[in-house]
């Protein structure tokens, strides 16, 4: 089994390129995570202030950990967060 993320953030007006870059500094140290099997922005070019990204964990003790890292402290809490409209999780695990 593995954990699943599935994460929506939507920057607000103006915003959108501050979350851009942040996220881009977010993906090789999420990926370097022990326990990160796979970590994938993405985003429509028709809606630039809406960015997804799909995760995957080896189990949720490895989503915590990444949750707690000094990356995603510095960079998503303290730098992009703030500047979201919203943001939404769904948390999922596979079973095969």
């Amino acid at each position: 089994m593995a954990y699943v993320v599935s994460a929506v953030w939507t920057a607000k007006p103006g915003k959108e390129e501050l979350v851009r870059d942040v996220i881009r500094q977010l993906v090789p140290l999420s990926r370097a995570e022990p326990g990160c099997r796979f970590y994938q922005p993405y985003s429509d070019p028709a809606v630039p202030r809406l960015f997804r990204l799909f995760e995957i964990y080896d189990d949720e003790a490895a989503y915590k950990a990444h949750a707690e890292s000094e990356h995603f402290q510095r960079l998503a809490l303290e730098q992009a967060i703030p500047q979201l409209e919203s943001r939404e999780r769904r948390f999922y695990e596979t079973f095969e």
